[in-house]
């Protein structure tokens, strides 16, 4: 296994749109599904990474902790299923249903909207504010498989926090690492680099 970070994409930068079927219920979701929500958090993943199967009780937890508040957040899969059939959008919703996400869990077939967020890892996340802005990219918090830290969700919640009371996030934001995204052959992005890190 080897370990990538996230691109860590400029702060300021317009979430990009998607339509993509969501898993569970087939609908097809888009950016507009948020436009009343004052945050939006979109994070990447897949089912066969440690490193978010290390976290998917905490994934769901953040889903369920913040139904009442004016934060909308949507998950995304869009690795290569030929190469990793474990992430195929029928075991995906196995997951979905198996942590009880209360967030849609959408499948990218043809990877675009990986491209469009430069995500290079899952888990990857990325929060935007009410203009759509990106106020936060990086990890959910200090823990990683093995490393014994308690997964609590503390970056991002802080984050979270911040934009739901106006406050600017001026603490430093640390890169999510975790397992590549796996990439069709000659599909990889030009921001792309081959995991060099092995653990």
């Amino acid at each position: 296994m080897a370990l990538t970070p996230s691109t860590m994409l400029p702060l300021g930068t317009l979430a990009p749109d998607f339509h993509l079927p969501d898993v569970v219920t087939g609908e097809t979701i888009s950016l507009s599904n948020f436009a009343d929500k004052k945050a939006l958090l979109v994070i990447f993943l897949s089912r066969h990474c440690p490193f978010v199967q290390h976290i998917k009780l905490e994934l769901a937890k953040l889903g369920k902790d913040y139904s009442d508040r004016n934060v909308g957040i949507v998950a995304i899969s869009a690795n290569d299923v030929n190469s990793h059939p474990d992430d195929a959008p029928e075991l995906l919703k196995a997951f979905a249903q198996e942590v009880d996400l209360s967030y849609p869990l959408l499948y990218d077939e043809s990877q675009k909207s990986a491209k469009d967020f430069f995500a290079a890892c899952t888990p990857d996340f990325f929060l935007f504010d009410a203009d759509r802005k990106l106020v936060y990219r990086g990890q959910l918090d200090d823990s990683r498989p093995k490393n014994d830290k308690p997964v609590t969700g503390a970056d991002l919640r802080r984050a979270i926090e911040d934009i739901l009371r106006d406050r600017v996030i001026t603490w430093e934001q640390k890169p999510s690492i975790g397992c590549n995204i796996k990439w069709k052959p000659g599909n990889e992005p030009a921001y792309y680099k081959v995991p060099a890190v092995a653990v």
